[in-house]
């Protein structure tokens, strides 16, 4: 079970639309999918989903993190030896996807190589997850009609809603428009991407006390400390902090300083294995979690629902799960499908996922 090899090849996939939201937008899905190899002839896969505008990470950045400083430490180890993995790439500061996807990848080689899943590794509380999904900026009427689409062919029916722009009229008349088109019985929360300040925050929300939200995500800067604490404690719905609290730590110092009460778990961004001390930490501290999506592809959504049915309370809410069906294509032999509003996790050792080499080969971008 020892690590012979590790992969970083990058790859670029376009989306049939541009995804937009407060920090920036998305035209091509440039990820990296990393592989490890083991002695035992195993191959665990991951996919690692760069984010510039929020964690400053390139595809070509996680490329050579991976093949010139994370690859040769890991070289050598055993998949059980998490911790001194861990304690290695630790030495690095920053760079959280590619660490997050070396470390799923790990855990899909030692799923592999027991022939267990990693959904039963982690905990194994379900095999699915309801699904959310999340509209990105558009007009009113375009947002509604994703959305129905979404409800009519996929049973989804609960909506993460990008908001942050200005005036604060454009978002909270999106949001009033697909409460009236939608019905009560689909769920809404809003997530601001830090695009707000504290105070138009607070009137957004105002104006949209009466849509039954679900959660705020992130409306304003988290270093606007004072202004956060401020508006924490002006709403009436959970406030989610989501790149605000990677880390446990960051938790922990979000939470007791008022500055949260719910937190986004991220696998793209803190693997399955801080991800697990997190949601921990989320469990003893009586936090609602939510499992969210950093626009990942079908792989990335695959390692999504594996860690989020791996437990109670991340199953409890609805996983953002969806966001690969805006990919013109994707680089899985069988593609994932939501229906009845949820997706399963794949059957069989690992992940249970199986790349197509002729899509790979198409459209890796180191050849």
């Amino acid at each position: 079970m020892k690590i012979t090899q590790v992969e970083a090849i990058p790859f670029a996939i376009p989306y049939r639309k541009p995804l937009r939201f407060a920090s920036g937008e998305v035209h091509t899905a440039e990820h990296v999918l990393v592989r490890v190899h083991t002695d035992d002839g195993i191959v665990g896969v991951a996919e690692a989903p760069p984010r510039p505008f929020t964690y400053g990470e390139t595809q070509a950045s996680i490329v050579a993190v991976l093949e010139q400083l994370f690859a040769p430490q890991v070289v050598g180890l055993s998949l059980l030896e998490r911790e001194e993995l861990h304690a290695r790439l630790g030495r690095t500061v920053g760079n959280p996807v590619a660490k997050a996807a070396l470390d799923m990848a790990v855990w899909d080689a030692l799923g592999r190589t027991l022939d267990v899943g990693v959904t039963e590794l982690l905990g194994g509380y379900t095999d699915r997850m309801r699904v959310c999904h999340m509209l990105g900026f558009d007009e009113p009427a375009a947002m509604v009609d994703e959305a129905q689409r979404m409800r009519d062919t996929h049973g989804i029916t609960t909506f993460k809603v990008k908001v942050g722009r200005r005036p604060v009229a454009l978002d909270t008349a999106v949001v009033r428009a697909l409460r009236e088109n939608l019905g009560e019985d689909v769920e809404l929360y809003v997530d601001g991407n830090r695009g707000w300040t504290a105070s138009e925050s607070a009137r957004a929300m105002r104006e949209m006390a009466d849509l039954g939200l679900l959660f705020a995500e992130e409306l304003c800067p988290a270093d606007d400390v004072l202004g956060r604490r401020w508006l924490v404690s002006q709403v009436d719905v959970p406030f989610i902090a989501d790149e605000s609290a990677v880390t446990a730590a960051d938790v922990t110092r979000e939470v007791l300083g008022g500055s949260a009460t719910a937190i986004s778990i991220k696998v793209a961004r803190t693997g399955f294995t801080h991800s697990q001390r997190v949601h921990h930490l989320a469990e003893g501290l009586g936090l609602e979690v939510v499992l969210g999506n950093q626009i990942d592809g079908q792989l990335g959504s695959l390692c999504g629902v594996a860690f989020g049915a791996a437990f109670r309370l991340t199953s409890r809410r609805a996983g953002e799960l969806s966001n690969f069906l805006d990919l013109s294509d994707d680089l899985l032999a069988e593609p994932l499908e939501i229906s009845d509003g949820e997706l399963v996790i794949r059957p069989g050792a690992g992940l249970g996922a199986e790349l197509d080499p002729g899509k790979l080969a198409h459209y890796r971008q180191d050849q």
